[in-house]
């Protein structure tokens, strides 16, 4: 049981610390501040000679780059809407008639507490026409996985983690976009699909290398269909911490030592809602594509922008691939999503309808051990024991 008083206390005694913290931050963005106004002053000749002696400098500039801009890499919303019902009226407007599809994924772990391992993975997805005459789609698809399947690298089948049914999941997600991608490359205009999540996969790179080549095939073969069929997909990363923009800026003023600052933290207070930065190349460094997967290596088809999606809170993250500006789009596909965020109010609706169509509850993982169960019994002969320790912790709590 939490007390108060302890809490209260605990945090009294590192109130100095807290504050020195806030202190800290503020003369670190007043750094990045003074550099994202020398940016704007710069060419794009210029940044791109200023970076051109470091491989991955974290982003680099795109054509979008216009030295002098009023408000630095910062484009405003041409719209002024009034209320929120103007604005769902012009969202309305946008979006109709342009199909949109969002995919999300849920899965469930394999768990210590029964004596035959299982995992799950349940991927939703919400198709959008935005047309009258024509219904919209919800659907999922379920997939086990046995004992085999679960065993990390090595195949050592007494180990089993987590890893192989995340990794299912995010291939499941890559793989229904991509399907929708081939099946609707003819309609115009051209679908828009969401991804929940970052194209620009770091997180792989802790990874042993077969789980992460396995990743990167996913999303390269994800960017690779986008780049065929033309139809653009867009990953939304909420609240995202990300310091590709930072980075970049560090590198451009030589400063090693300049403490790192995500790229939302700095942008907030310079945006209003609705308003979008220009759109960088990724060039993040970050050892994905080490170890003989420098053929998949898709960081420069990837350009990355913020939007500001809330009156009060940081922006958050697009990425996008680099063919989307490249055929003129990019605007087109940034008003897709402010439409999604203002039919959603703050979220894009797509993606949050996927998400509550793929979602698992614990409920549902109950439901889904009486089901595996009475299938082993049943079906293979087998019984699932349930450990003690758990079922006493279960009934306590």
């Amino acid at each position: 049981m939490l007390s108060v008083a302890h809490v209260r206390n605990a945090l009294e005694a590192k109130r100095q610390a807290f504050t020195m913290y806030g202190r800290d931050v503020f003369q670190t963005r007043q750094r990045y501040e003074g550099l994202l106004a020398w940016l704007s002053e710069q060419s794009n000749d210029d940044l791109t000679d200023a970076l051109s002696s470091h491989e991955r400098p974290g982003a680099r500039p795109t054509r979008e780059h216009t030295k002098g801009r009023p408000m630095g890499v910062i484009i405003p919303w041409q719209q002024d809407p009034v209320d929120h019902e103007q604005a769902r009226s012009w969202a309305l407007d946008i979006l109709k008639q342009v199909p949109t599809l969002a995919v999300d994924g849920s899965q469930i772990f394999p768990s210590a507490d029964f004596s035959i391992p299982v995992g799950a993975v349940q991927i939703g997805w919400f198709e959008n026409p935005h047309d009258p005459g024509k219904g919209y789609k919800k659907d999922i698809h379920f997939e086990i996985l046995a004992p085999r399947e679960l065993a990390d690298e090595g195949g050592d089948a007494s180990v089993f983690s987590g890893h192989q049914v995340n990794l299912r999941r995010f291939e499941g997600e890559c793989e229904r976009l991509i399907a929708y991608m081939r099946d609707a490359k003819a309609e115009n205009p051209p679908p828009v699909c969401f991804f929940d999540g970052s194209l620009a996969i770091s997180f792989a790179a802790q990874m042993a290398p077969a789980l992460r080549r396995r990743y990167i095939s996913a999303v390269h073969a994800m960017i690779k269909a986008s780049e065929e069929t033309r139809v653009p997909v867009v990953g939304y990363v909420a609240a995202s911490n990300a310091r590709d923009l930072t980075t970049m800026l560090q590198n451009l003023a030589n400063e090693d030592r300049l403490p790192p600052l995500s790229d939302g933290a700095l942008l907030r207070s310079y945006m209003a809602w609705g308003d979008r930065t220009e759109s960088f190349l990724c060039a993040r460094d970050d050892q994905l594509f080490e170890e003989g997967n420098e053929h998949l290596d898709y960081y420069d088809h990837l350009l990355f922008l913020y939007l500001k999606t809330t009156s009060q809170g940081a922006p958050e993250r697009l990425d996008v691939p680099a063919w989307v500006l490249e055929d003129g789009l990019l605007p087109w596909v940034i008003d897709i999503m402010r439409a999604e965020c203002i039919v959603g109010r703050g979220y894009p609706y797509a993606i949050e309808t996927a998400d509550a169509t793929a979602v698992i509850t614990r409920e549902d993982q109950e439901r889904f051990y009486r089901l595996f169960q009475e299938f082993l019994e049943k079906r293979v002969g087998l019984n699932l024991r349930y450990s003690r320790k758990a079922y006493s912790k279960r009934r306590r709590r």
